[in-house]
C-alpha cells in the first residue's frame, strides 16, 4: 500500500509578528514579517488501511483517535466531533477520504512554545495529503486552504500568514502583503545564517502558552481605535523595515539591537507575554551580558523565547539557561526548499 511522508519546518519569528494579520497587514504602512525555518520539524506519514476509519496517532502524546470514515465528508461541522484533533481532522475532511486512513502526528516543537508548530503541521499535513492523493496545488493555494480551516478552529479573528510560509519555502523569508498575495522573498544565504545561529539562543520556559489568544486582544484593540496599540504595532513595522533594509544591505549588525526593540515593544502591548520566568531570565541576562536582550517567539507570547546576543556571550548565556532550569532548543536555520 501507498505510504507518503511528509516534514515541515516549524518557524522562529524575528520581527514583524502581529502586524500579519489581515486587514491589519493592508491599513499599516511598509508592511514586513521577517522569520526563519528551522530544523524543528513537523512531520506526518498517511497510509491507507483496510477498516472505514481515520485514525490518528500522536508521536508527542503517545496516544492514538479512531474516527468514522463518514464524519470526513464535510469540512464545515457544526458540531465538533474530532474535540481537539478538529484542525487536523477539518484538513482531512478538505479531501473527502473514502478510504481508511492511518496519520502519524509528530509536531517537532513542544506545545505551546509560539514556534507557529499548529500551521506548520496543519501545511505539512495537507502536503502530503495532496502527494497522497495525486491532487496538485501551488504554495499559495495550499495556504489559503489551510489558513482558512486554522480561522475557523480558532474562532477569534483571522490567523495570521507568517506561520505558514517556512515550512512550504525552508531559509529565512521576508513576507510582504500586497493586496491580495503575500510576496515571499528568500533571503538564505551562509552568512546570514551563520549571523543568526551565532547570536541566538532559542530557550523553552516550559510554559504551554497560546499567543492567538493576545493576537485577539490587541486585534480588538486596533479596531476600537486604541492609539496605544496603534502606535505600538506601528513601530513594530517600522522596526521590521529597519531590518528588511539591513537585510537588503547586507547590513547585518543592525539586526540584534532592532529584534530586541521588537520584543521590547511588543512587551509593552501584550499585557504578561513575557512569564514571571522569562522575565526573570531577562533581568540577570541584561544584568550579567552587555547589549543583549530577549524577544518572546509568538506573536502574543508562547512558551519559547530568543536570548540575543554576542558570539562570544554564548557561554554565559548556557550557564544561565542551565541554572534557571530552562531548556535550550536546537536552532539551526534549514536551507530553503523546493
Amino acid at each position: 500500500m501507498q505510504k507518503i511522508v511528509q516534514a515541515g519546518s516549524v518557524r522562529v519569528d524575528l520581527l514583524g509578528g502581529t502586524i500579519d494579520l489581515p486587514p491589519i497587514h493592508m491599513i499599516l504602512q511598509h508592511v514586513v514579517t521577517i522569520n526563519l525555518a528551522t530544523t524543528l520539524q513537523a512531520r506526518v506519514s498517511i497510509e491507507e488501511i483496510a477498516s472505514p476509519a481515520v485514525v490518528f496517532e500522536s508521536v508527542d502524546y503517545a496516544a492514538k483517535t479512531e474516527f468514522s470514515l463518514s464524519l470526513f465528508q464535510d469540512w464545515d461541522q457544526v458540531s465538533n466531533p474530532f474535540k481537539e484533533l478538529q484542525f487536523v481532522a477539518l484538513i482531512v475532511a478538505l479531501f473527502r477520504p473514502q478510504n481508511g486512513l492511518k496519520i502519524i502526528l509528530e509536531s517537532g516543537s513542544p506545545p505551546g512554545a509560539g514556534l507557529g508548530g499548529s500551521s506548520a503541521m496543519g501545511i505539512t499535513l495537507f502536503r502530503a495529503l495532496a502527494k497522497f492523493y495525486g491532487r496538485s496545488f501551488t504554495k499559495k493555494e495550499m495556504f489559503l486552504q489551510v489558513n482558512a480551516v486554522e480561522s475557523k478552529i480558532l474562532n477569534r479573528g483571522p490567523a495570521g500568514y507568517q506561520d505558514y510560509f517556512p515550512a512550504l519555502f525552508g531559509g529565512i523569508l521576508a513576507l510582504r502583503p500586497v493586496p491580495g498575495d503575500i510576496l515571499v522573498e528568500q533571503f538564505y544565504n551562509d552568512d546570514l545564517r551563520a549571523f543568526l545561529e551565532k547570536r541566538l539562543s532559542l530557550i523553552y520556559s516550559g510554559e504551554t502558552r497560546l499567543s492567538g489568544i493576545n493576537n485577539w486582544e490587541v486585534y480588538k484593540k486596533f479596531f476600537d481605535g486604541d492609539e496605544t496599540i496603534r502606535n505600538g504595532l506601528r513601530e513594530i513595522a517600522d522596526l521590521s523595515q529597519m531590518a528588511y533594509q539591513a537585510i537588503l544591505k547586507s547590513d547585518y549588525d543592525k539586526l540584534p539591537s532592532l529584534m530586541i526593540k521588537e520584543g521590547q515593544t511588543r512587551s509593552r502591548l501584550f499585557p504578561n507575554i513575557l512569564s514571571s520566568t522569562m522575565q526573570k531570565f531577562e533581568s540577570i541576562l541584561v544584568r550579567d551580558v552587555q547589549n543583549a536582550g530577549v524577544k518572546v517567539c509568538g506573536a502574543g507570547g508562547g512558551g519559547c523565547f530568543l536570548a540575543i546576543h554576542k558570539p562570544e556571550d554564548r557561554p554565559k548565556v548556557e550557564v544561565l539557561i542551565r541554572e534557571q532550569k530552562l531548556r535550550m532548543l536546537d536552532l539551526r536555520v534549514m536551507p530553503p526548499s523546493e
